[in-house]
């Protein structure tokens, strides 16, 4: 159920009705005394139509409760502050509610989902977390709401690190199927590329030649690419991403489109030479002095850049794909280049008009110290060994608890609560903030965190378990009685709201805060409203209460990519 989109179509026609044109804006109330909706576009409306806010206000509620299908959503409804719409939902209306569907979009898309695109070669940092988790967070929340996702991992396997590689295996002679290996071999190339001018630019003949087609260097490239997405695919497999090897579309995919990309962009009169390079120039991007900043789309070597390759990606995603919106999981950093390369597809026609472009920024994981999370000694954290480390602390705090459990439980319980945690803690923070990394924060069983939902996900199953029911046998729906039950099931019933919300904006920690309400609204009720020892009709509708939050709570918590247990 979509209370707000119902909510907003049932008050936009009362204002049509009363003559009065915009918009209703639904939120969920603040405090409990404010009901649990509040419609706050009425001001909007009454200044347009030079009315009192209060006034269009109360006309709006008593054209409402004429309404017999609105009049049943609704228990009450009162003009509050300069004129807001104070909404109390009917428990009747709430109950279906609570067998806890996942309503799926009237009309379905096809999204195009760029995020994860590791750099190979190397080992995947810390660096490549939020890209991924938040990714496959949207990936799952667009395909539970209906949509056609398609995945598109763009790593980085065409670039001038594979140029210095290739050069440098060539003039030492070394060789290793080992990722440890190949990143030992990469930094004495990066050092050798900085220092060596020769070696520098046979490097880059080396990037031409591959791009070229030279059979010797794609062979040595391949076994690069081989090694290095057998260990994205092992971190990806331990986070549970659902990213496969199916969904690798890297940057040497598009590599025979590239020549049509500077074709095009010819024939579309976007073409100039600047130093011998191929550039674009867009009036909308001028720098501080006014000139405008070009985007290279062909070296003067010949050279293609990631400019090109995007270029390409967005023509292969509206042309061949099909796609109604594409949506690019990338760092803060590379806001410009993707302002540009929008504006450049757009005016040679790559991307039509329909088509949603849209980039997803995320900000930076910092240390306690405010700088960005490394090593102590200053190096990039694996993001194997975070992994590793958040399990040995789970592990630690599951032991403290329970020092009798066993090897295997005990394994089990640090993965699923040390991963949960890591995972959690980035979700749970705004998309586009710097968050500081804090263990002890992020493997607390108290406050906003996995540890606390995945406890209380537990919690409501061992209620379940004391209560001797088969939890399948119990009704699908009831009907909220006690305030502390009537709350519970309004927000239960806001579950499709948030997915929707996260669905149009890509911010997973809506989601998040989402539950974490959810739980702290079951603990309320289960402190105010005894389940196991009230009578039969009390005790039949607590359970159904408590079902239905544990399953919220699981699939929520699933759609962040984060599992549960039945008991901690």
């Amino acid at each position: 159920m979509h209370i707000k989109a119902l909510l907003t179509q049932q008050i936009e026609a009362a204002f049509a009705d009363l003559g009065l044109q915009g918009s209703a804006v639904i939120q969920a109330a603040s405090r409990p005394e404010f009901g649990d909706y509040q419609a706050n576009g009425v001001m909007a409306v009454a200044k347009r139509a030079g009315l009192n806010p209060r006034d269009v206000a109360a006309d709006v509620i008593a054209k409402l409760s004429g309404d017999a299908d609105f009049a049943a959503m609704v228990s009450a409804m009162e003009v509050a502050g300069p004129g807001f719409i104070n909404i109390t939902l009917a428990p009747s209306f709430v109950a279906p509610s609570l067998a806890t569907a996942i309503d799926t979009c009237a009309t379905a898309q096809t999204v195009v989902v760029d995020y994860s695109a590791p750099n190979l070669a190397k080992e995947m940092h810390v660096g490549h977390l939020r890209t991924t988790i938040i990714g496959d967070c949207v990936v799952r929340v667009l395909e539970a709401l209906g949509h056609t996702v398609i995945r598109q991992n763009h790593v980085g396997d065409w670039g001038t690190q594979f140029g210095m590689l290739l050069t440098y295996l060539e003039d030492s002679g070394n060789a290793s199927d080992k990722l440890a290996d190949l990143e030992n071999f990469y930094r004495a190339s990066k050092q050798r590329f900085d220092e060596d001018e020769d070696f520098r630019e046979r490097s880059r003949r080396a990037v031409v030649a591959l791009q070229s087609g030279d059979a010797n260097a794609l062979q040595q490239w391949q076994q690069f690419i081989d090694i290095s997405m057998s260990h994205c695919q092992d971190i990806y497999d331990r986070l549970g991403i659902t990213l496969s090897a199916d969904n690798i579309m890297g940057e040497s995919a598009y590599n025979d489109d590239l020549a049509g990309v500077i074709d095009a962009l010819d024939s579309a009169g976007l073409l100039q030479q600047s130093d011998g390079a191929d550039c674009v120039f867009l009036d909308q991007f001028k720098n501080k002095e006014g000139d405008i900043q070009p985007v290279i789309v062909r070296k003067s070597d010949g050279g293609y850049l990631y400019a090109t390759t995007d270029l390409a990606a967005i023509s292969h995603r509206a042309k061949r794909l099909e796609a109604d919106r594409v949506l690019y999981f990338v760092d803060a950093r590379q806001s410009l280049h993707f302002k540009q390369i929008f504006a450049v597809a757009r005016a040679a026609g790559f991307a039509p008009e329909a088509l949603q472009l849209e980039h997803l920024p995320f900000g930076t994981m910092l240390g306690k110290d405010g700088k960005p999370f490394k090593t102590r000694q200053g190096g990039i954290i694996k993001l194997a060994d975070l992994l590793d480390e958040a399990e040995r602390r789970a592990a630690a705090l599951v032991r403290e608890k329970n020092p009798d459990i066993e090897p295997g439980q005990l394994a089990h319980l640090a993965k699923v609560i040390g991963l949960g945690a890591v995972k959690y803690s980035d979700l749970s923070k705004n998309r586009t903030s710097d968050y500081v990394f804090d263990w002890d924060q992020m493997l607390s069983f108290d406050g906003n965190t996995a540890p606390y939902l995945q406890y209380a996900y537990s919690r409501i199953q061992s209620v379940l378990r004391k209560a001797e029911v088969d939890p399948a046998q119990l009704p699908r729906e009831a009907i909220a009685e006690d305030e502390p039950e009537r709350r519970l099931a309004v927000y239960i019933a806001a579950f499709n709201d948030v997915l929707q919300q996260v669905a149009d904006e890509g911010y997973p920690h809506y989601l998040c805060a989402y539950l974490y309400e959810l739980a702290t609204r079951f603990t309320t009720f289960y402190e105010q409203c005894p389940i196991l020892g009230s009578d039969d009709a009390q005790r039949t509708r607590r359970l159904v209460l408590a079902k239905s939050t544990g399953i919220a709570l699981q699939k929520g918590l699933d759609l962040l990519g984060i599992d549960v247990v039945e008991q901690m």
